[in-house]
């Protein structure tokens, strides 16, 4: 068999399991090029003209169209699958394990951090040693496909994005199902980890809480350190990690309250300012301040 009917069939198999699929080449780029010259008509057809050669755009489960696809790309080793359709809802994690870098063990240190467990889940081991992890969002998940902004090592692959199917062909070798992965089983993606997964807004101009600062300046010296050194700390944290920070922050100042150095409502308003100023909404900040501090007092 060669290595585009390899494909082809491959691209079938996947087909009926529901995956959109289309044809890639060598370098794991789309197999069909353009039918438009480059410019702003090519940005603006979207597939609408009816011509194939719109990368993931023209991924599909229709196995007739399968077949036309790959017929004018008989160049085509690979195939990729459309994140983010219906009925899977797919979300890509790229975990690549290359130039110093290590998607699985960042993705490791995510979920310690952040207190989920990455589940058991279809998985692609690549030709260069990574790995590709199936997860399911739900149908309204909207995320961007990133390149190492949720961790080191860590490529995510959403709505719009693909994954190089298994069976396909690389410049470096076969992608394939690794070994012990159920290729039936996509487990849902964690909350958690979705979290991290679509981009924080972008933070707004907070509102001082009535004279905060006037009211931090009063205290006692070491008091005054101590809520000025834990807001910067806040506000220094950048995605992700906000959430933790604050409740770090929220614990350090809540060993302050038993001995009634530290008032509790100024170092709520601290904290709040604080947390808010990052772009995390106010609910998130008081429900996490409120459990930092009464750890911290406990």
């Amino acid at each position: 068999m060669t290595d585009w009917h390899h494909a082809l069939t491959a691209a079938h198999h996947a087909a009926a399991r529901d995956f959109a699929v289309f044809p890639t080449g060598k370098t794991k780029r789309p197999a069909i090029p353009s039918p438009h010259p480059p410019g702003p008509e090519s940005n603006r057809c979207r597939a609408t003209c009816g011509r194939p050669g719109h990368g993931v755009l023209d991924a599909t489960t229709d196995h007739q169209q399968i077949d036309a696809l790959f017929a004018a790309a008989p160049w085509a080793t690979g195939y990729g699958i459309a994140c983010g359709r219906a009925p899977h809802h797919l979300v890509g994690l790229d975990l690549d394990r290359k130039n110093g870098l290590d998607g699985a063990a960042s993705l490791a240190r995510l979920a310690a951090e952040h207190a989920f467990t990455v589940p058991a889940t279809a998985t692609v081991a690549t030709p260069s040693g990574g790995l590709h992890l199936w997860l399911s969002a739900p149908a309204d998940a909207v995320f961007p496909n990133s390149v190492g902004r949720v961790a080191p090592g860590i490529d995510v692959r959403g709505p719009a994005g693909y994954l190089v199917g298994p069976g396909s062909l690389g410049t470096a070798g076969r992608y394939v199902f690794a070994p012990g992965t159920d290729p039936d089983v996509i487990a849902p993606c964690p909350p958690e980890l979705l979290a991290l997964l679509t981009p924080p807004p972008v933070p707004v101009a907070v509102a001082p809480v009535g004279g905060l600062r006037e009211r931090v300046y009063h205290q006692k010296p070491y008091v005054r350190a101590a809520l000025e050194r834990e807001a910067a700390a806040v506000k220094a944290q950048t995605y992700p990690g906000r959430a933790k920070r604050l409740f770090a922050s929220a614990a350090a100042l809540g060993r302050h309250l038993p001995t009634g150095v530290l008032d509790e409502a100024l170092a709520f308003d601290t904290l709040l300012d604080a947390g808010m100023a990052t772009g995390l909404s106010r609910s998130e900040c008081e429900h996490t301040i409120r459990r930092g501090l009464a750890r911290g007092a406990a």
